[in-house]
């Protein structure tokens, strides 16, 4: 299991803001290099989730994601994946602190 602390997890979302901002910019500009930063965004989201973190359906969005990397939409989804999971996190964190 990825280790939970609230630190290991602000780092690690905070290293997908920095992504996330190069690939909106990249988005923004219609720039088909965006597929680089994506990839990048993907592994580090898949080296710090587990299955137990996974939100709902989460392998089936990542598959959509990885699938098409440079789309737009594939962005979006993999966005909303780091906040959902962020979100889990802490609940699975209570959880196992009580």
């Amino acid at each position: 299991m990825s280790n939970l602390s609230e630190h290991a997890v602000n780092i690690w979302y905070d290293e997908w803001l920095s992504l996330q901002k190069v690939i909106h910019t990249l988005h923004s500009a219609r720039d088909k290099g965006v597929k680089v930063p994506m990839e990048e965004a993907i592994a580090h989201y898949e080296s710090f989730v587990t299955e137990e973190l996974l939100p709902t359906n989460g392998a089936e969005r990542l598959a959509f994601i990885k699938a098409r990397p440079a789309q737009y939409a594939c962005y979006r989804q993999l966005d909303e994946l780091y906040k959902e999971t962020k979100k889990r996190i802490a609940r699975v964190r209570i959880q196992r602190n009580k």
